[in-house]
């Protein structure tokens, strides 16, 4: 991490190779993620006399690109344009653009809606565009490590703790800090979620009406928080719905729209032909676990107080920092989670193209015992051969056993390794 004065801070992005080395072999590329998350940085380190930066939060270059999207790219050879949200008609035209001159690294687009889920963005650029997703800052990236848990998990690797374990009140810290750039250089939890709430009025006031057009906008903020206190449950559109006087459809069309806005992510439910009673609805994370605790204001003082609440704020904290490790990862990994009618479950399950699979459950607590094994031991007999590792990652500073698969580790490997 280098500094320059008191406020600013500089981080190596695990995602800056990835985009060079799709710029040198594909026309378009696009960096995904939220807003604030540090793609603006990392586009411009690619922008030059022969790529010029272009922003579509600038309202003149909006308006122009939106008033006629094809004389717009007609005149670039090579671009950078940040925020191509705001004018997805512009996708055409680069399509268009790029099918006549095929050269590689044409166009470096940065997105903060999930445009891969818009059925004609994604298949007009079918083939021609490679997704880079850059989520808010990793503890690997924050603590410079090598951030190769889920790589070296599947190779066999034990689980190892590195140079120094966290827990306790430190990791607590780390779970409220959250990883957007703009809220670490805050100095006060204070001043993060002054930042946090400011974030949030904006994407909701401005990013929601370019990508969905919406009847009751001033039910976004109550239903996000709404999900803040049901982190880490099942999705429940029909709850949600019913407290803020919605049908479950459009509450599912409104949850839709936050997670193609990367505040949310649904995790799947993980199927099995062999078991019958496993539980088919989704399971709610936050992206971010500073926004996360800011919506539910919680803080050092009160989770010391109340434990049981930091659980969801972890669940969410490991779902995303293991999103991260795999944006950089070679593998295609799938993620999703596996629960029982009976309630035993395993709360992410991660699986490889060769249908392996890796099992973690997250725990508040800094004592684990065998029945915490439970679920990932159902797993283990459902997939055989091809469960390759079971984690317990808790609050603690040592790794476990629990079995020839099974382990205890600390939190804190998900950026030692």
């Amino acid at each position: 991490m280098k500094t320059d004065g008191v406020t600013r801070l500089y981080i190596e992005r695990k995602a800056k190779p990835i985009v060079d080395a799709a710029l040198a072999d594909t026309r378009v590329v696009l960096i995904s993620g939220p807003r604030q998350a540090g793609k603006t940085t990392l586009a411009r380190q690619f922008s030059d006399p022969d790529r010029p930066y272009l922003t579509l939060d600038d309202a003149g270059t909006l308006s122009a690109a939106r008033a006629d999207p094809t004389g717009f790219i007609r005149g670039i050879d090579k671009a950078v344009i940040d925020e191509i949200q705001r004018a997805p008609e512009l996708m055409l035209a680069i399509k268009e653009s790029v099918d006549r001159d095929e050269r590689p690294g044409r166009f470096l687009l940065t997105g903060s809606a999930n445009l891969a889920t818009v059925p004609a963005i994604a298949d007009s650029l079918a083939g021609r565009m490679a997704v880079v997703p850059l989520l808010p800052f990793a503890q690997a990236e924050i603590q410079s490590t090598s951030g190769q848990l889920l790589d070296k998990i599947f190779n066999g690797d034990e689980p190892a703790i590195g140079e120094r374990a966290v827990f306790g009140d430190d990791l607590m810290e780390i779970v409220l800090k959250g990883g957007y750039p703009e809220a670490l250089r805050r100095p006060t939890a204070a001043r993060r979620a002054a930042w946090l709430e400011d974030y949030v009025a904006l994407i909701l006031d401005r990013d929601v009406r370019d990508i969905a057009n919406i009847d009751q906008l001033d039910r976004l903020p109550k239903l996000l928080n709404m999900l803040g206190e049901h982190a880490g449950q099942l999705v429940n559109h029909s709850s949600y719905g019913s407290a803020l006087g919605l049908s479950s459809v459009t509450a599912g069309k409104y949850v839709a729209i936050l997670e193609r806005l990367f505040l949310v992510r649904t995790l799947p439910p993980w199927s099995n032909n062999r078991l019958s009673r496993l539980v088919k609805t989704p399971k709610l994370h936050f992206v971010d676990t500073g926004l996360l605790a800011s919506l539910r204001e919680d803080g050092l003082d009160s989770l010391r107080r109340d434990k049981t609440r930091f659980g969801a704020l972890l669940e969410s904290f490991v779902v995303s920092e293991l999103l991260k490790l795999a944006s950089w990862s070679e593998r295609r990994l799938t993620f999703s989670h596996y629960r029982t009618k009976d309630q035993d479950e395993v709360d992410i399950v991660i699986e490889d193209r060769r249908g392996r699979v890796v099992g973690i459950e997250v725990k508040a607590s800094a004592t684990v015992k065998s029945d915490d094994f439970r679920g990932l031991r159902q797993l283990e007999q459902a997939v055989g051969d091809r469960f390759v590792r079971g984690l317990v990652l808790h609050d603690h500073d040592r790794v476990t056993p629990f079995g020839e698969k099974l382990r205890a580790a600390p939190l804190s490997i998900l950026w030692t390794m």
